[in-house]
């Protein structure tokens, strides 16, 4: 599975917004359904949102994932940030494009390296 670049973390304060980015250029990312996940220190990975690849845009609380096709990249946005926000934040494709979210197999997963946001109270 192609592993993907994150990128866009920093220290943040709260009640800020955030955009995160990934992209890879081992694929045409508007092909593929994206996840994002999140994981605190000591704690397991946690699915933030997905974005079908039959979609470009959704929306989930404070949390928007979006498409930007001409960058190849799809973004994380996060709004009003918390400090429980801090977390890396990964992004990972499902294996097989034009396939839904409920098809990810977490068992695959080539995990990237990650970015680390840090949001401060």
């Amino acid at each position: 599975q192609v592993q993907m670049m994150e990128s866009g973390g920093g220290l943040e304060q709260a009640g800020g917004s955030l955009k995160l980015s990934c992209t890879s250029s081992e694929l045409d990312i508007d092909h593929y359904s994206v996840h994002w996940f999140r994981q605190v220190p000591g704690q397991g990975r946690e699915e933030i949102l997905c974005l079908s690849y039959r979609a470009s845009r959704t929306t989930e609380g404070r949390f928007t994932i979006s498409t930007d096709v001409a960058k190849n990249t799809v973004h994380l946005q996060i709004h009003n940030l918390k400090p429980e926000d801090t977390a890396i934040y990964y992004c990972v494709t499902n294996e097989e494009p034009y396939t839904d979210c409920r098809e990810l197999s977490e068992e695959t997963i080539n995990w990237g390296q990650g970015t680390q946001v840090t949001v401060s109270s």
